[in-house]
């Protein structure tokens, strides 16, 4: 067992997740280990908690807790211990979407995880070495989404690409549009929501709780948070379909805006109130009875430039079925290459 250690961030871990970072320097370390080690505050950067997933930046102080010799657990990480299967590959390359020499995006299914926790060993960040196609690297995760969302995932195809797309992110050089089915009707048909931020304070539970901005600074750990959102289409008061234009990347942000302005995303059992709200929209019965339990999340489009090419890049995500079926059964007109607009007056 080691000390307690203390490093600073060097130049060339730029834009790096501290998880490989950590696990580049102590390849014994399981994911799950690093992952608890960050949600008990045992890791810390420059004095203050952090998730794995936190992108560093050079200069930065890390601390690190006293850790296991690696003769006592020759533990390697979760997306190593998983051996990608033919069927596995198989899913996984019917998934891709866009590929360019840098970069390569997939339409994630709901229900699959972006990395791995205890025991999840079956995640896209394991089974990214079925998409090499040609390259001597695994493609890298540049950024996340909630297991239960579908819909455009970006992967860097090279160390290299992952800094550059890291940076425009982090500038938010990025666009980004998502779609939800979500209870009620938002009004107005068109707005910008300004809340930030925090871990809930309850015990037990991996919620996100919104804080009005002028009381951020005294609640730990909370960051400003700005989504924008237009109606789509309705159904009375009961149901719309919504376009969400997220400015910030914080975790849970879009189904926790949602839920604090009154209009829960259908499906969402952690911030949603479930679907008995809904039980009496009259087209209902061409959806067989209701509508699906799965989440209506989903992350449609994405654009950005290619920092090495200088093109453009737009990606667009095909909906999944649950969430399509929703869609025409109710109704409304959501093709992947536009949206009809609210007509002006409604």
């Amino acid at each position: 067992m080691t000390g307690v250690q203390r490093t600073t961030v060097g130049d060339d871990a730029n834009g790096k997740r501290l998880d490989r970072w950590i696990r580049a320097k102590f390849p014994h370390l399981g994911q799950s280990k690093i992952e608890k080690y960050c949600r008990k505050g045992e890791i810390r950067v420059n004095g203050k908690r952090v998730k794995a997933s936190d992108r560093l930046i050079p200069g930065q102080s890390i601390r690190l807790p006293p850790l296991p010799d690696p003769e006592a657990r020759p533990a390697p990480s979760a997306g190593s211990q998983y051996r990608v299967s033919a069927a596995d590959a198989e899913f996984m390359r019917a998934a891709v979407i866009y590929m360019d020499n840098d970069f390569l995006a997939i339409n994630k299914p709901p229900g699959t995880p972006v990395q791995g926790g205890t025991g999840q060993h079956r995640h896209v960040d394991a089974f990214a070495s079925a998409l090499r196609f040609g390259k001597s690297e695994s493609p890298r995760l540049v950024h996340r989404l909630d297991k239960d969302t579908s819909g455009v995932l970006v992967l860097a195809r090279s160390e290299k690409a992952a800094r550059e797309i890291t940076k425009i992110f982090r500038n938010k050089e990025i666009q980004k549009q998502y779609l939800a089915v979500v209870v009620g009707v938002p009004r107005p048909f068109e707005g910008t929501i300004k809340l930030a931020l925090a871990p809930s304070s309850a015990r037990g539970t991996d919620r996100m709780q919104c804080i009005e901005p002028s009381s951020a600074v005294r609640e730990p750990g909370a960051k400003s948070a700005c989504t924008g959102y237009r109606v789509i289409e309705r159904v009375g008061k009961r149901a719309s379909l919504v376009e969400l234009t997220p400015v910030t990347g914080r975790k849970h942000q879009i189904r926790a805006h949602m839920a604090a302005i009154g209009h829960p995303i259908i499906g969402d059992g952690k911030y949603g109130r479930g679907l008995r709200e809904l039980s009496n929209i009259g087209k209902l019965s061409v959806l067989g009875g209701g509508f699906s339990a799965k989440l209506h999340l989903h992350a449609r489009s994405i654009a950005f430039e290619n920092p090495f090419t200088g093109r453009d890049v737009r990606i667009i995500a095909p909906l999944p079925t649950h969430f399509s079926r929703t869609v025409s059964g109710l109704g409304w007109e959501c093709d992947t290459a536009e949206i009809r607009d609210l007509p002006a007056g409604e």
